[in-house]
């Protein structure tokens, strides 16, 4: 069993609002949606740190590079899925 940890936080009321309908569209709790949605972010910022360092160590990626990363992620995620996380960006 995960062990928890209890931790008091505020968040503004419009923010819980709206964690609240989205943990509920996604079939889970606003404790539940908070953890996978900080455990997301912890990845992400992972990934960027190792690719500054990549970057540093090997200079920065070519455009070719980055086209070829966009199309690895839109056949990983989807055109769709892939199109709403750019806008988003």
């Amino acid at each position: 069993m995960v062990q928890r940890e209890k931790r008091s936080v505020s968040l503004p009321a419009g923010l819980t609002r709206r964690i609240a309908e989205e943990a509920a569209r996604q079939g889970t709790t606003f404790s539940g949606w908070l953890s996978q949605t900080a455990e997301r972010r912890l990845k992400l910022e992972a990934g960027r740190r190792a690719l500054d360092e990549w970057e540093r160590e090997n200079g920065a990626l070519t455009s070719e590079e980055l086209a070829d990363a966009g199309a690895r992620v839109r056949r990983l995620l989807g055109p769709a899925r892939a199109q709403r996380k750019r806008r988003s960006a």
